[in-house]
Formats: structure tokens, C-alpha cells, sequence
């Protein structure tokens, strides 16, 4: 058959294609963390040391004594973590969605430009979220189920503060499209009842910060559910991205700026 003759369409998505996309896009992004998370807190728990005496460091210098080397890799490394979110949409905008034949704007929100109402959201959700977190991550730490978080491990260098949002940004645009947007509309498709695809969401979002422990496995799991009951109520990830970025750039800076000074950090 010449090349011409042949059909070049793709098959509508069957529960089995669309089941294999989920696990592999999870696979290449935060089931993958999830797994390596879950590795990293046996790691911590098999060791001679409390739980609470021990560090779980994000943001870390690779270069310390080049900063311009470990700036590079601080910038390649942002900018390819938000490449499986990229994805995401991409496949979002092939196959069927949650309401029809939607693509990615219309599933996610953005096809309805409300800037004000995502700020706005977004800025609510974290207050929500982020006071009660802390006094959670404090009593876990307290109980011993949590490790010391060391939001920030850039060094005394010009750009840290900077890198330190961009580093905030990426997480909220790779969780909340992934783990949120994506993954719901995904487990919709597939048949799932909304309790279940909620579960399914929170336990993944607090299996990848088992590194720091259960405080933040719990912590992280209760922020899922809520995330994902005002994505189903808003059919917005915009609130979710930016109310997941103002908690992070919170801990990161706050963290880079206070460590010195406040002992309980």
C-alpha cells in the first residue's frame, strides 16, 4: 500500500491507552518522586538517628564554590521540571475531555481568562492552607514523624532569592496540572467515582513529600483533597497555581531570609 493510501488518524482513547498515559507520564514526573520519596523516609527511618534530628533539604547548591556554574544548573533544572506539565497539557489537548471533546484551555481554566478571580482565589487558599500547615509541620516535628525541612540551601549568593520563586512557580505549575488538572480529568475518563479520584490525588500529592515525613505526608494529602474539591467546584488550576506558589515562595525565601535568626526553623 502506498504511503499515501494509508490512514495517518489515531483511534479514539480507550480506557486501556489512556491507563497506560497516566503511568507513564506519572512515571517520568511525580510518581517517580513519590517512589524515591517513599525510598528516602525508610532511608531516614532505618538509620540511628530520631526522625526529627535528621534534615530534609530542598533547594541545595550543586556547585557552592562556582556560583555561576550552580546558577545554570539551578536555572536548567527549573525550566525542565515544568517540561511533564507541558506534557500533560499537550496530551490533554489529544484525547477526549472531562466534559466532551475539551481541550487543555477549557479543562484547565485558562481558556477563560479571569485573572483577578485566580489571584484573588489563590491568595484565600493559601491563608487556608498555609497557617494551619505550619502549626502541623511544628507538631510533627515535636512528635518525631517529621524530619527539620531546609526550605533553602542555595548559599549567601546575589540570585537566591530569585531563583528561590522561579523554584516556587515551577512546583505549583507542575503539581497543580499534573496531579490536579490532568490526573482528575484522567481518572474521570477512566471511570472513576469522584471520592476515589480525590483520594488518588492526595495520597500521590503526600506520597512525593514522604522525604520530610508523615506531618508532611498528612499536611499534604489534606492540602490535595482540598485542591482538588476547588478544581471539580472552579474547574480552574489558575487559584491552585498561585496559592501553591505564594505557600512555597513563603517557605523558600522566608526560610533563606529568617533561618539565621529564628531558632525553630
Amino acid at each position: 500500500m502506498a504511503a499515501e493510501e494509508l490512514d495517518w488518524g489515531s483511534p479514539r482513547p480507550t480506557r486501556t491507552l489512556l491507563g497506560h498515559e497516566v503511568l507513564l507520564l506519572l512515571g517520568v514526573s511525580l510518581g517517580y518522586s513519590a517512589i524515591r520519596s517513599v525510598l528516602s523516609l525508610i532511608d531516614k527511618l532505618t538509620v540511628h538517628v530520631p526522625l526529627n534530628q535528621q534534615a530534609a533539604e530542598l533547594n541545595t547548591a550543586v556547585t557552592p564554590d562556582r556560583p555561576w556554574l550552580d546558577l545554570s544548573i539551578q536555572l536548567t533544572r527549573i525550566a525542565f521540571g515544568v517540561v511533564p506539565a507541558l506534557f500533560a497539557v499537550h496530551l490533554l489537548n489529544r484525547g477526549p475531555g472531562l466534559g466532551g471533546r475539551l481541550g487543555a484551555p477549557e479543562i484547565l481554566g485558562y481558556a477563560r481568562r479571569r485573572v483577578g478571580f485566580d489571584l484573588g482565589g489563590g491568595a484565600l487558599l493559601a491563608a487556608a492552607i498555609g497557617i494551619p500547615g505550619l502549626g502541623l509541620y511544628l507538631a510533627a516535628k515535636a512528635l518525631g514523624v517529621n524530619a527539620t525541612v531546609v526550605a533553602s540551601g542555595l548559599g549567601d549568593v546575589w540570585w537566591a532569592v530569585p531563583v528561590l520563586v522561579l523554584a516556587a512557580v515551577e512546583n505549583a505549575v507542575l503539581e497543580e496540572v499534573v496531579v490536579v488538572g490532568y490526573l482528575l480529568t484522567r481518572l474521570r475518563q477512566l471511570g472513576w467515582s469522584t471520592p476515589a479520584m480525590i483520594a488518588a490525588s492526595a495520597v500521590l500529592r503526600g506520597s512525593y513529600h514522604l522525604y520530610q515525613g508523615f506531618g508532611a505526608f498528612v499536611g499534604n494529602a489534606v492540602m490535595g483533597v482540598v485542591f482538588a474539591l476547588v478544581f471539580l467546584r472552579w474547574r480552574r488550576v489558575g487559584p491552585l497555581i498561585v496559592a501553591h506558589t505564594l505557600l512555597d515562595i513563603v517557605s523558600f525565601v522566608g526560610y533563606a531570609l529568617l533561618a539565621g535568626h529564628l531558632s525553630w526553623l
